[in-house]
């Protein structure tokens, strides 16, 4: 048969017509079958029966039946030197406020290189508040350009790409210096996104999440959480940096609620800004970069308004198959009928589209062995979870992923020193310096007989105080002075 749905969620998450989704004539009813699983989310949200409508175009049919390249044929392509055409991008918001503190950025207009369109690339963003507004709208209105004045100048794609972790790292960590010299104290999660061609990189701070909807319904975390209550190793790096875990205490000594870091009782471990909190709370980001094949995926990047009314699988499902436009507004509808307004929530949902279809193409649906049901039984949860692993290669590759908090092993040991000119330049802030006498790295002059080889980043005098409080240390002398 033939299927198409007319109906819109407007911002109040009623229905308005408008909007029409259409999918190709079945071929055999095993077609058909997969066909509908792309309306799962219509049918399990109680959205009604789908009706007819026309057919498509031979345009559309030819795009939707063009078949898919695995991900290591993608790799040898490029080896070679091949063309590898570009996917392109279509995404939707959607949000409800309840304190009005959630902010998002969508920008897909950014270039590698200015005035070269073929060096473009996109990013997406939340920025989830709290303690007032200003540390997100300071992040997003600071962020980008912190993150780009980290990467070198005239490098290659795949250079770029690869400086990219340690330039978000740089990037977060400036943002937040520059945000606490304005003597405010509200705080903010970052989970912030970068699209280029099939390789998407995530950098995040707090527990706004991001997941990864791949075609075979393989659903992927890239962010991870910095809540205190669920994160025993960040747990023990707040302890060990001099801050106190625990509950809030009420009349009686009882204590209920999350864990809390005290002084300021902020339940996350790592943000931009809180500054009223303590050093510990560090902004330094975990980030992930993986590549996709030319299936293309769906990303979800929400902050935790979504993540504490739907797991990551729930999400993925309320929306599968459906424009992300669309996407965005019935995962905010979903969790509000889950859990009801008790945080802003912010949605933005990404589909990275291969060239020459005209929707992100529904997982296939996959059928049940009934042999292999009879010999094995029932799988038990290790090898679900094996079965979930195998079936993501060839569709995702990961290339990096780091989640230390500790700045030295996140920024590298290249030397910060110029040859030609002689200039040494921070790590962090991008701030020049000159060789001047009295430069000292490990407090011992830097070109004096006694000075050890070079360990770590250089770093200016305010960035290593910055990374010093971090870490828990108050050292009499700085590792760097003027």
């Amino acid at each position: 048969g033939l299927f198409s749905n007319q109906c819109e969620l407007d911002s109040n998450g009623g229905l308005v017509d408008g909007l029409q989704c259409r999918i190709l004539p079945a071929r055999s009813v095993s077609d058909c079958q997969c066909f509908c699983s792309a309306f799962e989310g219509f049918w399990h949200l109680g959205l009604g029966n789908v009706p007819t409508d026309t057919k498509m175009s031979q345009i559309e049919v030819s795009a939707m039946k063009s078949p898919l390249t695995p991900l290591a044929t993608l790799i040898g392509r490029e080896l070679r030197g091949e063309k590898v055409e570009k996917p392109y991008l279509k995404y939707g918001q959607a949000g409800l406020a309840k304190k009005g503190e959630d902010y998002f950025l969508i920008k897909t207009d950014c270039q590698r290189i200015q005035s070269d369109p073929s060096t473009s690339f996109s990013v997406f963003a939340i920025f989830d508040g709290h303690n007032g507004i200003s540390a997100a709208i300071f992040t997003k209105e600071n962020l980008l350009a912190n993150v780009l004045s980290a990467i070198p100048q005239g490098t290659s794609r795949d250079e770029w790409l690869q400086a990219l972790p340690r330039a978000l790292v740089a990037g977060f960590v400036k943002t937040d210096i520059e945000f606490q010299q304005k003597g405010e104290t509200s705080g903010t999660t970052v989970t912030f996104v970068v699209i280029d061609d099939w390789t998407v990189t995530v950098a995040s701070v707090g527990d706004s999440r991001c997941i990864l909807d791949t075609q075979g319904g393989v659903v992927s975390l890239l962010t991870v959480d910095h809540r205190l209550e669920e994160n025993e190793e960040e747990r023990e790096r707040v302890t060990a940096s001099g801050g106190e875990v625990g509950r809030l205490n009420i009349f009686g000594g009882n204590e209920v609620g999350p864990l809390r870091c005290w002084p300021g009782g902020l339940c996350l471990s790592r943000s931009i800004g809180d500054t009223d909190v303590g050093e510990y709370i560090v902004p330094i980001p975990h980030v992930k970069q993986v590549k996709l094949s030319n299936a293309g995926g769906r990303l979800i990047i929400a902050s935790d308004g979504i993540w504490d009314a739907l797991s990551s699988d729930m999400a993925a499902k309320s929306c599968r198959g459906l424009p992300a436009e669309l996407a965005a507004k019935l995962v905010v509808k979903e969790a509000l009928r889950s859990r009801g307004l008790k945080d802003d929530t912010t949605c933005v949902v990404v589909d990275i589209i291969p060239s020459g279809h005209t929707v992100l193409p529904p997982p296939p649906i996959k059928k049940p062995n009934m042999l292999a049901s009879l010999i094995f039984g029932k799988k038990n949860q290790n090898s679900m979870n094996k079965t979930n692993k195998l079936s993501a290669i060839g569709v995702v590759e990961e290339l990096f992923e780091e989640g230390s908090a500790m700045l030295d092993e996140r920024l590298g040991k290249d030397s910060p020193l110029n040859a030609n000119s002689g200039i040494f330049r921070c790590a962090v802030c991008q701030v020049d310096q000159p060789q001047v006498e009295g430069l000292s790295v490990n407090s011992a002059p830097f070109f004096s007989p006694a000075s050890k080889p070079w360990e770590g980043p250089f770093l200016c005098a305010k960035c290593q105080n910055k990374k010093d409080a971090m870490e828990g240390k108050r050292l009499t002398r700085p590792t760097v002075v003027l």
